[in-house]
């Protein structure tokens, strides 16, 4: 039998709210997979950010950390200059003093007329040519011309007799502030030795630099050799 239009109305409102409802439950059901994927893509990027300032800080912290070591060895290295240089002054005032000490053995004459005649000779010994010049101050000239002769003897009687001709330069003298000691040359001035009393000195403390060092400031523990 024929529907009335009271019930096609009805059965119309019916689908309507059936088509309503599924409509609702899908956009809820759309929502809540947005809601989801949402959140998960959040979690992710804020992970994401989150591991990248960590890395950023680590690297600061590092950075930092190098940094406060370069500094701290720089500082160390600084102080450990300054020390040296200390102890280097030090040594250095204690054999400038011995400088000035030399110009003592001066004063006594026959103990420094005993001393050139030692650096003389030794310096002909290390010559051996036949023909030397002899420098010296000229406040020691008259000293040197007086033991000449014996050096003289003293050189043959070493050499075996060999003759030698030692004349003392007239024209040319060392430095005045020279404390005392003298030169010699050989072959027209081609050969020199120095055997000045500073000249001396300074050879002497090449060599014992390292004892210095040791008696002012005691073995250095971390040099494993004396030499």
């Amino acid at each position: 039998m024929a529907l009335s239009d009271a019930d096609v109305k009805k059965q119309i409102k019916h689908m309507m709210a059936f088509i309503e409802q599924e409509a609702n439950e899908k956009a809820e059901e759309i929502d809540a997979k947005a809601e989801e994927e949402f959140n998960i893509e959040k979690g992710r990027l804020v992970q994401q950010q989150r591991l990248k300032i960590m890395e950023y800080y680590e690297r600061k912290e590092k950075q930092v950390e190098l940094q406060k070591k370069i500094q701290s060895s720089n500082m160390l290295n600084q102080a450990r200059l300054k020390a040296l240089k200390v102890r280097e002054d030090h040594v250095r005032g204690v054999l400038e003093e011995a400088r000035k000490r030399l110009g003592e053995i001066t004063k006594d004459q026959s103990r420094y007329s005993h001393v050139l005649h030692q650096l003389i000779m030794q310096g002909l010994l290390q010559l051996l040519e036949p023909n030397v010049t002899v420098r010296t101050r000229e406040v020691d000239q008259r000293i040197v011309d007086s033991i000449l002769p014996a050096i003289t003897q003293k050189y043959k009687e070493i050499t075996g007799g060999k003759d030698i001709s030692i004349k003392v330069d007239t024209e040319s003298f060392l430095n005045p502030e020279v404390t005392g000691g003298i030169e010699l040359l050989a072959q027209k001035g081609r050969i020199k030795i120095v055997n000045t009393l500073e000249a001396r000195l300074e050879l002497i403390a090449q060599q014992l630099i390292p004892e210095i060092r040791s008696a002012l400031f005691g073995r250095n523990p971390n040099r494993k050799f004396a030499d």
